[in-house]
């Protein structure tokens, strides 16, 4: 077989696991919600975030010690972040009962505005790292230190914000399986997805070679939408049960992650700081990220009811185009 044809197989056979995995995973947390009479705001943004972040966390780990290929760890983070964001002006212009932002709870505006923090103090450390700027202890730069307690100060606050307003997640109908089958199946469904998470960054590095493409584009463009396949389809799982609180928070919290993930993929590189040794291009994916997460903050908050050209809303639109013009400036520079 062609060797170009090969590896686009392989690419998209990986892709496949990881969305299969994924709409696995919204009905196994949705049934531990129901279980545990846990909200499904709190489900998505820490249980299900977190698994589906398995695959940049696992890509990462593999792309900076197997394939030592850094531009594919930091563009697959930053681009997940980028790509979570899109697949929430998809949900609003898919998602016809009512409208998306009148839905949802405004408590997804604390997750939404650490967001901003995490992702403007990774551009910041990406400008400043690339200079020389960056103090580092031992080989990891200070950057990561300070988001990994960025990182810690958002979970604790998010969890004390929380409990003051936590609200006992209505159940309409008993879930269809035990607690102990949805923990069962919830492990195995993360299984497969750190598997395929090995595999994916050595096919990117060869997808590279044999394209003659830039680590960085590959990395922010290809990458990061397949590692981003469980946060779409574990969201549309979400949206399709009517759980929108469990999808909304899926996303905000998976990119929450994803910056927690940058500093342990800083920690795994031990040839310096990751920030130093990658492109400068990432901190534009970095400010589109922050832009896009702007743009959520406003829209949670003045929650628009009108669709422009009964499509979507403004604020889906501009989500959008935003995610167009970062991937037309990968494309430029990769």
């Amino acid at each position: 077989m062609n060797p170009i044809a090969l590896i686009w197989l392989q690419f998209v056979l990986c892709a496949g696991l990881i969305g299969f995995a994924g709409v696995r995973l919204s009905r196994y947390g949705d049934a531990i919600a129901a279980h545990t009479g846990l909200s499904r705001n709190w489900v998505g943004l820490i249980l299900l975030a977190t698994v589906t972040s398995l695959p940049e966390l696992v890509t990462g780990l593999s792309a900076v010690t197997v394939a030592a290929a850094p531009d594919i760890a930091v563009g697959d983070v930053l681009g997940s972040c980028v790509f979570n964001l899109s697949i929430l002006a998809l949900i609003d212009i898919l998602y016809r009962q009512d409208k998306l932002y009148k839905q949802v709870s405004t408590g997804h505006l604390v997750s939404a505005g650490f967001g901003v923090i995490l992702l403007a103090g990774a551009g910041l450390a990406l400008v400043l790292g690339g200079r020389g700027m960056m103090p580092a202890i031992g080989h990891v730069s200070l950057a990561s230190v300070l988001l990994l307690g960025a990182y810690l100060v958002a979970m604790r606050t998010l969890y004390v914000t929380e409990q003051r307003h936590q609200v006992r997640t209505e159940v309409t109908e008993r879930p269809g399986m035990t607690l102990k089958l949805a923990l069962m199946g919830y492990g195995m469904a993360s299984m497969v997805i750190v598997g395929a998470g090995i595999w994916l960054p050595i096919i990117g590095v060869e997808l590279a070679r044999l394209m003659g493409w830039q680590h960085s584009f590959v990395g922010t463009l290809f990458i990061a939408v397949a590692t981003s396949v469980p946060e779409l389809a574990t969201t549309w799982g979400a949206v399709r049960i009517g759980a929108l609180d469990m999808a909304v928070g899926n996303l905000l919290g998976s990119n929450l992650f994803d910056v927690l993930i940058l500093a342990i993929d800083d920690v795994a590189y031990v040839k310096g700081s990751i920030y130093a040794q990658v492109s400068p291009v990432h901190a534009a994916t970095a400010a589109v990220a922050c832009l896009m997460s702007g743009i959520v903050i406003v829209s949670l908050a003045s929650r628009p009811t009108r669709r422009v050209a009964h499509v979507a809303s403004w604020s889906s639109l501009a989500l959008l185009a935003l995610y167009l013009l970062n991937a037309t400036i990968q494309y430029w520079h990769g």
